[in-house]
């Protein structure tokens, strides 16, 4: 099985290690760099789910990282940090965090919250080999889809609620282009399309008749 790859910042050797052979132990794949610069080149590069950052490195400070990031990947990151004032936990939070552990910290409760995040960004529990969002862009099979921006809106919607219904009603307010419930059944009808043309074997988008649509992965 595919393990799921987790990307850390640490530049303390003896914590670095431990979180990390404990994490490698707990089923994660996990590559750890020391600085702010290879942790940006290295995860525009590679293929993470999510990234466990400290603040206080030799180059940047993790904030850095934070606002180099922001907007551009869509995997969760969680701040491993031995500050524990507020002020550094709100701006982390602000500059796209999802989560903000102090040092020292349980590594049971770091797997927990591992765990957390990967479910709340349906980056696992989803089959990843099938439906992966990265940036402004869609993956099915390893394939970037040819989307129109509302169609990458509206899968993305979908594959965020992955196996439950989302309401037509909610999939038209949230996307102020889409006008009619009709137009909305039109732009699912290319996705589906677009998908069927990659794999024509399963049908991945269920229509919940009365309700709205689902995506069966």
């Amino acid at each position: 099985m595919k393990k799921t790859s987790i990307i850390m910042v640490e530049d303390d050797e003896y914590a670095g290690k431990l979180t990390q052979d404990f994490l490698v132990d707990s089923g994660f794949k996990v590559d750890r760099f020391l600085t702010a610069t290879d942790t940006i080149a290295h995860i525009h590069h590679d293929h993470y789910y999510l990234l466990l950052l400290d603040i206080t490195l030799p180059d940047y400070d993790g904030f850095e990282i934070l606002k180099a990031l922001k907007n551009k990947i869509a995997i969760p990151i969680i701040v491993i940090s031995a500050h524990a004032l507020t002020e550094y936990k709100l701006k982390a939070f602000k500059l796209g965090a999802v989560d903000y552990m102090t040092k020292p910290f349980d590594l049971e409760e770091l797997e927990a919250r591992v765990w957390l995040a990967l479910n709340k960004t349906s980056r696992i529990g989803l089959n990843i080999d099938i439906f992966e969002i990265r940036s402004m862009t869609i993956l099915f099979n390893n394939n970037t889809l040819a989307l129109t921006h509302i169609e990458f809106e509206l899968l993305k919607t979908l594959i965020l609620s992955k196996n439950m219904v989302v309401p037509r009603r909610t999939l038209a307010d949230r996307l102020s282009k889409i006008s009619s419930e009709r137009s909305l059944d039109y732009h699912i009808k290319n996705i589906r399309k677009k998908i069927y043309d990659s794999d024509p074997h399963k049908k991945y988008i269920i229509t919940e008749y009365g309700v709205g649509y689902r995506l069966a992965v």
